[in-house]
Parts: structure tokens; C-alpha cells; sequence
């Protein structure tokens, strides 16, 4: 299993607003030169999360990004079955598959992907921005090579 473009973003965004000790609101165009992404991606992402109630954004000048909650609230299992639509592996409807009626392939991937976000559910966005994830983090947020200018909405 692979997860989408737009799942990794989320996470990433979710782990790049942990770290709090700053005085600049975050913006997105801020996380999008620091993780090198599209900036009109990103705006898809962090509305969808924005609906989610995982994020606080607020508009205007001193506006940006925040989580809405501590990171020990966010599971990752929950985050990821709902960014991923919680789909099953493989589909033996459609096509329609000759092997339906007998086979055990779907039922051992069910399983498989439940366990699979068991173990994630055992993980709070707290655990994975742990050392050295947090160090990395905030390295991020002190990069100065190219500063993110302020003339756009904070929450663009």
C-alpha cells in the first residue's frame, strides 16, 4: 500500500505545525517553499483539514496556521483512514472478478489493511515528531535562505 500525495502533505503540514516556539504565524506558502510542493496543492489540503476540524486557520495580517489540538490528540490510523477514504485494497466487483465466489485473496488483504491502521492507531502525531523528527522540525521553521514574504494573506 502506497499512500497518495495528498495524505503525505497532510502529515507533513500536521507534523510541521507542532512546533510552536515562534513568533510568525505559519502560512502555507511558507510550508510549501519549505517542503519544496505546490503551493495550490497545499491550499487543497490544508482546507480539506481545515473541514476536518484539524486545523485552525485564521485569514488576514498575524493569521496562518495551527493545529487545533495538541499533537497527542491526532491518531495516526484515524488521520490516515480518513485521508485515504478507507478504501479496501482491492476491488473484486469491477471488474467483476471469476475468482469471487472461491477465493481468499480479499479476505487476507482486509485483515491485513485493518491491522495496518491498528498499529498506526497506536501512534499520536506527539510520538512521530519526537527526537530526531522534532530537531529536523524545527531546523525548518529557522531556515532563512529564503524567507517567506508576508505580503499575502497569512493564510492564503
Amino acid at each position: 500500500m502506497q499512500l497518495n500525495r495528498f495524505t503525505d502533505l497532510a502529515l507533513r503540514v500536521l507534523m510541521y505545525l507542532t512546533h510552536r516556539d515562534r513568533e510568525q504565524a505559519v502560512t502555507i506558502s511558507e510550508i510549501a517553499e519549505r517542503f519544496a510542493v505546490s503551493r495550490n496543492h497545499l491550499v487543497k489540503v490544508v482546507h480539506f483539514m481545515g473541514q476536518q476540524g484539524w486545523l485552525n486557520n485564521s485569514r488576514g495580517k498575524g493569521g496562518g496556521l495551527a493545529l487545533a489540538q495538541p499533537p497527542e490528540h491526532y491518531r495516526l490510523g484515524g488521520i490516515i483512514r480518513t485521508l485515504e477514504g478507507n478504501a479496501a485494497l482491492i476491488d473484486c466487483a469491477t471488474p467483476p472478478c471469476a475468482l469471487r465466489q472461491d477465493c481468499r485473496l480479499k479476505s487476507a488483504l482486509d485483515v491485513g489493511l485493518q491491522a495496518f491502521f491498528t498499529v498506526l492507531d497506536g501512534y499520536s502525531l506527539r510520538d512521530i515528531v519526537a527526537s530526531p523528527t522534532g530537531e529536523a522540525i524545527i531546523r525548518l521553521h529557522r531556515q532563512q535562505n529564503q524567507p517567506v514574504s508576508p505580503e499575502s494573506p497569512a493564510a492564503d
